[in-house]
Protein backbone atom coordinates (compact mmCIF):
# COMPACT_ATOMS: atom_id res chain seq x y z
CA UNK A 1 0.00 0.00 0.00
CA UNK A 2 1.44 3.35 -1.00
CA UNK A 3 2.29 6.04 1.53
CA UNK A 4 -0.53 8.44 0.54
CA UNK A 5 -3.00 5.58 0.96
CA UNK A 6 -1.62 4.83 4.43
CA UNK A 7 -1.90 8.50 5.31
CA UNK A 8 -5.53 8.49 4.21
CA UNK A 9 -6.19 5.31 6.21
CA UNK A 10 -4.76 7.05 9.28
CA UNK A 11 -6.44 10.44 8.95
CA UNK A 12 -9.88 9.64 7.52
CA UNK A 13 -11.22 8.21 10.82
CA UNK A 14 -10.40 11.44 12.65
CA UNK A 15 -13.34 13.38 11.18
CA UNK A 16 -14.54 12.21 7.75
CA UNK A 17 -14.95 8.56 8.78
CA UNK A 18 -15.01 8.99 12.54
CA UNK A 19 -16.20 5.72 14.11
CA UNK A 20 -18.30 7.52 16.74
CA UNK A 21 -19.87 10.46 14.90
CA UNK A 22 -20.36 8.68 11.56
CA UNK A 23 -20.68 4.98 12.34
CA UNK A 24 -22.08 5.47 15.90
CA UNK A 25 -19.70 2.85 17.34
CA UNK A 26 -18.40 2.73 20.90
CA UNK A 27 -20.89 5.24 22.25
CA UNK A 28 -21.42 3.40 25.57
CA UNK A 29 -18.01 4.44 26.84
CA UNK A 30 -18.49 7.91 25.37
CA UNK A 31 -21.51 8.28 27.65
CA UNK A 32 -20.08 6.57 30.72
CA UNK A 33 -16.42 7.50 31.17
CA UNK A 34 -16.31 11.12 30.01
CA UNK A 35 -17.05 12.80 33.34
CA UNK A 36 -13.44 14.01 33.34
CA UNK A 37 -10.59 14.41 30.88
CA UNK A 38 -8.41 12.01 32.89
CA UNK A 39 -10.83 9.10 32.59
CA UNK A 40 -11.52 9.93 28.93
CA UNK A 41 -7.78 9.95 28.16
CA UNK A 42 -7.18 6.70 30.02
CA UNK A 43 -10.08 4.93 28.32
CA UNK A 44 -8.95 6.29 24.95
CA UNK A 45 -5.39 5.08 25.45
CA UNK A 46 -6.59 1.66 26.62
CA UNK A 47 -8.93 1.14 23.67
CA UNK A 48 -6.39 2.46 21.15
CA UNK A 49 -3.71 0.12 22.49
CA UNK A 50 -6.07 -2.86 22.32
CA UNK A 51 -7.36 -2.12 18.84
CA UNK A 52 -3.86 -1.52 17.40
CA UNK A 53 -2.24 -4.61 18.97
CA UNK A 54 -5.30 -6.72 18.19
CA UNK A 55 -5.29 -5.62 14.56
CA UNK A 56 -1.59 -6.46 14.23
CA UNK A 57 -1.97 -9.94 15.74
CA UNK A 58 -5.13 -10.79 13.80
CA UNK A 59 -3.56 -9.60 10.56
CA UNK A 60 -0.42 -11.69 11.17
CA UNK A 61 -2.41 -14.92 11.50
CA UNK A 62 -5.24 -14.02 9.11
CA UNK A 63 -4.33 -16.80 6.66
CA UNK A 64 -4.44 -19.41 9.43
CA UNK A 65 -7.82 -18.47 10.96
CA UNK A 66 -10.66 -20.80 9.91
CA UNK A 67 -13.54 -18.72 8.66
CA UNK A 68 -16.08 -20.64 10.77
CA UNK A 69 -14.44 -19.65 14.05
CA UNK A 70 -12.82 -16.35 13.13
CA UNK A 71 -14.99 -14.28 15.50
CA UNK A 72 -14.18 -16.56 18.43
CA UNK A 73 -10.45 -16.26 17.73
CA UNK A 74 -10.69 -12.49 17.37
CA UNK A 75 -12.56 -12.17 20.67
CA UNK A 76 -10.02 -14.40 22.46
CA UNK A 77 -7.13 -12.24 21.18
CA UNK A 78 -8.88 -9.00 22.09
CA UNK A 79 -9.96 -10.28 25.51
CA UNK A 80 -6.39 -11.34 26.30
CA UNK A 81 -5.11 -7.87 25.44
CA UNK A 82 -7.85 -6.24 27.51
CA UNK A 83 -6.87 -8.34 30.55
CA UNK A 84 -3.26 -7.17 30.21
CA UNK A 85 -4.29 -3.50 29.84
CA UNK A 86 -6.66 -3.78 32.80
CA UNK A 87 -3.93 -5.24 35.00
CA UNK A 88 -1.53 -2.46 33.97
CA UNK A 89 -4.11 0.18 34.88
CA UNK A 90 -4.81 -1.44 38.24
CA UNK A 91 -1.09 -1.53 38.98
CA UNK A 92 -0.09 1.99 37.89
CA UNK A 93 -3.34 4.01 37.89
CA UNK A 94 -5.50 2.38 40.57
CA UNK A 95 -7.73 5.41 41.22
CA UNK A 96 -8.59 5.94 37.56
CA UNK A 97 -9.00 2.18 37.14
CA UNK A 98 -11.67 2.23 39.87
CA UNK A 99 -13.43 5.14 38.18
CA UNK A 100 -13.49 3.31 34.87
CA UNK A 101 -15.00 0.32 36.66
CA UNK A 102 -16.07 -2.42 34.23
CA UNK A 103 -15.78 -0.30 31.10
CA UNK A 104 -12.18 -1.32 30.44
CA UNK A 105 -13.23 -4.97 30.51
CA UNK A 106 -16.07 -4.15 28.12
CA UNK A 107 -13.54 -3.11 25.47
CA UNK A 108 -13.64 -6.82 24.57
CA UNK A 109 -17.14 -6.40 23.14
CA UNK A 110 -16.72 -2.84 21.89
CA UNK A 111 -18.20 -2.61 18.40
CA UNK A 112 -15.30 -0.45 17.23
CA UNK A 113 -12.63 -3.02 18.16
CA UNK A 114 -14.50 -5.99 16.72
CA UNK A 115 -15.59 -4.01 13.68
CA UNK A 116 -12.07 -3.00 12.64
CA UNK A 117 -10.77 -6.52 13.29
CA UNK A 118 -13.51 -8.11 11.19
CA UNK A 119 -13.74 -5.60 8.36
CA UNK A 120 -10.11 -4.55 7.92
CA UNK A 121 -7.46 -6.38 9.97
CA UNK A 122 -8.33 -9.89 8.80
CA UNK A 123 -8.25 -8.78 5.16
CA UNK A 124 -5.05 -6.68 5.08
CA UNK A 125 -1.33 -6.98 5.93
CA UNK A 126 -0.18 -5.98 9.44
CA UNK A 127 1.08 -2.45 8.71
CA UNK A 128 -2.09 -1.15 6.99
CA UNK A 129 -4.20 -2.98 9.58
CA UNK A 130 -2.40 -1.33 12.48
CA UNK A 131 -2.48 2.09 10.78
CA UNK A 132 -6.23 1.74 10.27
CA UNK A 133 -6.65 0.67 13.90
CA UNK A 134 -4.56 3.62 15.11
CA UNK A 135 -6.60 6.07 13.03
CA UNK A 136 -9.88 4.72 14.39
CA UNK A 137 -8.49 4.72 17.93
CA UNK A 138 -7.47 8.36 17.56
CA UNK A 139 -10.86 9.26 16.10
CA UNK A 140 -12.57 7.58 19.04
CA UNK A 141 -10.18 9.33 21.44
CA UNK A 142 -10.88 12.73 19.89
CA UNK A 143 -14.60 12.41 20.56
CA UNK A 144 -14.10 11.21 24.14
CA UNK A 145 -11.64 14.01 24.94
CA UNK A 146 -13.92 16.70 23.50
CA UNK A 147 -16.93 15.46 25.46
CA UNK A 148 -14.87 14.87 28.60
CA UNK A 149 -13.40 18.37 28.44
CA UNK A 150 -16.82 20.00 28.14
CA UNK A 151 -18.31 17.91 30.95
CA UNK A 152 -15.45 18.47 33.37
CA UNK A 153 -15.13 22.17 32.58
CA UNK A 154 -18.80 23.01 33.06
CA UNK A 155 -19.51 20.30 35.62
CA UNK A 156 -16.59 21.00 37.95
CA UNK A 157 -14.91 24.12 36.57
CA UNK A 158 -11.65 22.22 36.04
CA UNK A 159 -9.61 20.41 33.40
CA UNK A 160 -7.35 17.50 34.30
CA UNK A 161 -7.85 18.45 37.93
CA UNK A 162 -6.65 22.04 37.48
CA UNK A 163 -9.23 24.66 38.43
CA UNK A 164 -10.05 26.80 35.39
CA UNK A 165 -13.33 28.44 36.47
CA UNK A 166 -13.31 29.58 40.13
CA UNK A 167 -16.38 28.05 41.76
CA UNK A 168 -18.69 29.76 44.23
CA UNK A 169 -17.65 27.53 47.13
CA UNK A 170 -14.07 28.68 46.51
CA UNK A 171 -15.08 32.32 46.54
CA UNK A 172 -15.38 32.58 42.76
CA UNK A 173 -18.25 33.31 40.38
CA UNK A 174 -18.91 29.96 38.66
CA UNK A 175 -21.67 27.63 39.79
CA UNK A 176 -20.92 24.09 38.55
CA UNK A 177 -23.60 22.52 36.38
CA UNK A 178 -24.09 19.18 38.12
CA UNK A 179 -26.12 17.91 35.16
CA UNK A 180 -22.89 17.81 33.15
CA UNK A 181 -21.60 15.01 35.37
CA UNK A 182 -24.65 12.83 34.71
CA UNK A 183 -24.99 10.42 31.79
CA UNK A 184 -27.82 12.34 30.02
CA UNK A 185 -25.49 15.30 29.44
CA UNK A 186 -23.06 13.06 27.55
CA UNK A 187 -25.95 11.78 25.44
CA UNK A 188 -26.98 15.31 24.44
CA UNK A 189 -23.38 16.46 23.91
CA UNK A 190 -22.69 13.48 21.67
CA UNK A 191 -25.87 14.18 19.72
CA UNK A 192 -24.84 17.82 19.35
CA UNK A 193 -21.39 16.81 18.17
CA UNK A 194 -22.85 14.44 15.57
CA UNK A 195 -25.16 17.23 14.38
CA UNK A 196 -22.28 19.72 14.17
CA UNK A 197 -20.04 17.36 12.19
CA UNK A 198 -22.82 16.44 9.77
CA UNK A 199 -23.73 20.09 9.33
CA UNK A 200 -20.15 20.82 8.26
CA UNK A 201 -19.92 17.60 6.21
CA UNK A 202 -23.38 17.06 4.65
CA UNK A 203 -22.10 13.95 2.85
CA UNK A 204 -22.29 12.12 6.19
CA UNK A 205 -26.05 12.59 6.45
CA UNK A 206 -27.89 9.35 5.67
CA UNK A 207 -30.47 9.33 2.92
CA UNK A 208 -34.04 9.07 4.25
CA UNK A 209 -35.36 5.52 4.33
CA UNK A 210 -38.83 6.59 3.23
CA UNK A 211 -39.80 9.45 0.95
CA UNK A 212 -43.22 10.90 1.76
CA UNK A 213 -45.56 11.09 -1.26
CA UNK A 214 -46.10 14.51 -2.78
CA UNK A 215 -49.44 16.20 -2.77
CA UNK A 216 -50.14 15.21 -6.38
CA UNK A 217 -49.54 11.59 -5.53
CA UNK A 218 -51.89 11.81 -2.54
CA UNK A 219 -54.72 13.27 -4.69
CA UNK A 220 -54.44 10.53 -7.27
Amino acid sequence: MARPALWSVLTDPLVRQNPVTLQILGICSALAVTTSVATALTMSAALTAVVVMGAGLISLIRHHIPSAIRLIIQIVIIASLVIVIDQVLQAFLPEISRKLSVFVSLITTNCLVLGRSESFARLNPPVPAMVDALGNGLGYSLVLIVIGSIRELFGAGSLLGYQILPTVDQGGWFTPLNLMLLAPSAFFLLGGLVWAVRSVLPAQVEAPEHTPPDSAGERT
